[in-house]
């Protein structure tokens, strides 16, 4: 994430700009947008977004917000047809530039862009003095020409993020997948719990949740990719654990007919639906009989959910 120029293939190609955490439906359409005109002109197409995001510097204390990693975006961006994606280092010099200096400094120095496509609410510059307008006039000084993307919208309004996050939070997994046009995704290493989970007959991979949003904590229907590509179904809990002491905040998922070694492998849990909220038993019997039937809702349900390779 240096900020070293392009490479000369890559350079003169048409620029997405934008935050792009979860790339939704509204995402997709302005990197389509700037897909078309690559296309057309016979240019590279270079996603660029943020990274970290912009909140996570102004405000380190916020509460954990990502919908995607780094590396969910890169591949996102390649499947959306980019050459390459562009990562540009949100820190305390970034947030410092005058819409004036990021486009010189960051944009022309940096891709040689003929080109950028952005969406309509696009922000950027010290204090967020930069908009649109100011890009399109920043940009025809350089001799880059500039296109902003109306926003998607649907019943609930426009498509954004902040919709997202409000679904996943309420427990909506099938909302934010419609928006996502995805399931949401949590993807990070297996780590080395207690056992617990071995010891009730339903073995668990442990996933810390990271920087991720959290979701409603309960217990979901989910799919998981596995390291070989496989994608399997399973329950999932979501929460501290409130039958166990000290409480810790994980993610675990059980994936049925499954049997292997997965510490230390990454995996990737796709939320499907929310079942029920997360509670506290008296006994491990009494959890153990619960699990089991979670995990026959679980089965039922995505049964009736087509797979999506």
């Amino acid at each position: 994430m240096s900020a070293r120029p392009l490479p000369g293939h890559f350079r003169g190609g048409v620029v997405a700009l934008g935050n792009f955490d979860g790339f939704h439906r509204g995402h997709q359409a302005v990197v389509a947008r700037a897909r078309e005109l690559a296309r057309e002109s016979a240019r590279p197409l270079i996603v660029a977004t943020f990274d970290p995001h912009p909140v996570r510097f102004f405000h380190p204390d916020a509460p954990p917000f990502r919908l995607t990693t780094l590396d969910q975006r890169e591949r996102l961006f390649a499947a959306a047809g980019a050459d390459a994606m562009l990562v540009f280092e949100f820190g305390a010099t970034l947030a410092a530039e005058t819409p004036e200096t990021f486009v010189a400094d960051q944009i022309v120095a940096r891709t040689g862009a003929t080109m950028l496509v952005t969406g309509q609410d696009f922000t950027f510059g010290k204090g967020r003095a930069g908009n649109v307008a100011v890009l399109a006039a920043l940009g025809a000084a350089h001799g880059i020409a500039t296109e902003a993307v109306a926003a998607v919208t649907d019943a609930g309004g426009p498509i954004s993020s902040s919709r997202i996050r409000d679904a996943l939070q309420s427990g909506d997994c099938e909302t934010a997948a419609r928006l996502l046009t995805r399931p949401f995704t949590i993807e990070a290493v297996v780590q080395h719990g207690d056992k617990v989970g071995r010891e009730l007959g339903f073995p668990t991979a442990n996933i810390a949740l990271g920087h991720y949003l959290r979701p409603a904590y309960g217990i979901y229907a989910v799919r998981g990719r596995l390291p070989d590509g496989r994608l399997v179904d399973g329950v999932a809990n979501i929460g501290i654990r409130p039958s166990f002491d000290p409480p810790i905040e994980l993610l675990e998922p059980y994936f049925f007919d499954f049997s292997g070694d997965l510490y230390g492998r990454t995996v990737a849990v796709e939320l499907i639906h929310y079942l029920r909220p997360e509670r506290k038993f008296d006994d491990l019997d009494a959890l153990k009989a619960q699990i089991a039937r979670d995990a026959a809702d679980a089965r039922a349900l995505l049964a009736a959910i087509p797979r999506v390779a």
